[in-house]
């Protein structure tokens, strides 16, 4: 007589300790699949009772010969600007049937996620994932909220910034020595996206910017792309009713349950809400419900709003004379030059059009000799730098005056990345300045005083000064 199936035994309430080791330990770790802490969670599938001929055909087929599983995922990339590298890694899961989606109205409701720390997190416990398979989701509430919000007509959306990326490593020298594993890392973080994604199930587009350019939160370039693809103009999203949710938030460290909390890495995430205008919350405020934290920007467009061009702060006196900036990269020295002293006759000289300090001094000297007034647009940190110009203006009698641009390091950085984003407020063409330019000068930095050889010094706050067009532009986060 045969053995009585596995099923029948059960049915007659057999003891399972009866059962082999082998047995066992397969039962336990189908136990352990199913649970729900675990993520990503099974897959959903109806129980067979008994093996079918396809699946014992399947089983004995070798795997080069079994038919490939189309991805539900898709994946292109795009560049800021026409004719450079693309920067910007797009990622959309399709769900097999589509004839419902594909005759649905455009959705103009926006749900929009960061990923790491926000959608999900290791599954290991380490800060950075040990691979593509080492995440879960970082509550087991996310994935019910996610297709809850596609449910009410929201379009869910991800974006991430991932500058650890690099998608061209052929177009940097500095990079080229780790071209493979420039490779491997992106193939792996296709990986990772692509089981999130098809876990949830949903049609979401996922957007990833790995440089620093348009694309990067907190400026909108992702955002501009995504509206794009829903086939919307701006003005047609629902902006009252969309938000975005991440962990960048700008909070500052906390005490809980007798533990430092450390302060967020940045406030990136909040000020991209700030840039679209659309409501911003925290994984721990929409997922679990807890109460907003204390937060703090680096740099506050609150307290620059835009203001009619403001009065000279600067008055030339009788006949020729030089004029000494005093200020950080960034803290406006082109933008007063252009605005306060082109419109007086002064010449001006400045390194990053020269290139060096020796033609800056053979360029003054020139304009000194045909008899101009001369503004040297440089940082000047420190009485050493600044007595070359007062040595040179003493050499041609020539007064010679100090204009101190009183600007803080935020607002420097913050000027310096629009610059480099918006052709309109960059007429010298600069590009992005590496932080250490701005610390170096803050290191450097000596107060000017008359000692030095000043007839006088004029102290400038900053203030944005341009149109309203300029300001909306430049009364954006970009850092």
């Amino acid at each position: 007589m045969p053995p009585p199936s596995a099923s029948s035994t059960t049915a007659k309430g057999s003891d399972r300790s009866s059962l082999s080791p082998t047995l066992a330990a397969k039962r336990k770790a189908n136990s352990n699949a199913h649970d729900p802490s675990i993520s990503p969670p099974p897959t959903k599938r109806k129980i067979q009772t008994s093996v079918s001929n396809t699946v014992v055909a399947s089983f004995f087929t070798p795997a080069s010969q079994k038919p490939k599983t189309k991805s539900l995922v898709s994946w292109e990339e795009r560049a800021p600007v026409d004719s450079v590298p693309t920067t910007l890694l797009v990622a959309t899961f399709r769900p097999e049937d589509t004839t419902e989606l594909d005759s649905a109205p455009k959705r103009r409701k926006v749900a929009a996620f960061d990923l790491d720390s926000t959608l999900i997190t290791t599954a290991s416990g380490k800060k950075h994932a040990d691979g593509a398979s080492d995440w879960k989701w970082w509550d087991p509430k996310v994935p019910k909220r996610l297709r809850a919000l596609h449910d009410k007509g929201y379009a869910v959306i991800i974006f991430s910034n991932q500058g650890g990326l690099v998608l061209h490593p052929e177009a940097d020298t500095k990079k080229a020595k780790s071209k493979s594993s420039g490779k491997d890392r992106v193939a792996e973080y296709k990986q990772k996206c692509a089981a999130v994604l098809t876990d949830l199930g949903l049609p979401v587009t996922l957007y990833a910017a790995t440089g620093k350019d348009r694309f990067r939160k907190p400026r909108p370039g992702m955002w501009e792309e995504m509206v794009k693809d829903l086939g919307l103009a701006e003005k047609d999203v629902d902006l009252e009713s969309s938000f975005f949710v991440g962990d960048a938030a700008g909070r500052v460290p906390y005490l809980k349950n007798g533990k430092t909390v450390p302060k967020d890495f940045s406030c990136s995430d909040r000020n991209l809400a700030a840039n679209v205008g659309v409501r911003f919350e925290t994984p721990e405020e929409y997922f679990l419900g807890e109460s907003p934290r204390e937060f703090v920007r680096g740099f506050d467009l609150g307290e620059h709003p835009f203001a009619e061009a403001a009065s000279p702060t600067f008055i030339k006196s009788d006949g020729q004379e030089m004029v000494v900036f005093c200020g950080p990269p960034g803290a406006g020295k082109s933008t007063f030059f252009r605005t306060h002293l082109e419109p007086l006759g002064f010449e001006r000289v400045n390194q990053d059009t020269l290139k060096s300090k020796e033609k800056c001094v053979k360029a003054a000297t020139a304009y000194l000799q045909d008899g101009s007034s001369v503004a040297i647009d440089n940082t000047n940190p420190d009485p050493a730098t600044r007595a070359l110009w007062v040595d040179l203006a003493k050499k041609h009698r020539v007064p010679v005056r100090c204009v101190w641009f009183k600007t803080n390091p935020a607002t420097c950085e913050h000027n310096d990345a629009v610059r480099s984003q918006n052709k309109l407020l960059n007429p010298d063409n600069r590009e992005a300045l590496p932080r250490i330019a701005f610390n170096g000068f803050f290191s450097r930095f000596r107060e000017p005083k008359e000692a030095e050889g000043f007839a006088d010094i004029t102290e400038v706050a900053f203030t944005f000064r341009g149109t309203q067009e300029e300001y909306a532009l430049w009364g954006r986060y970009w850092l």
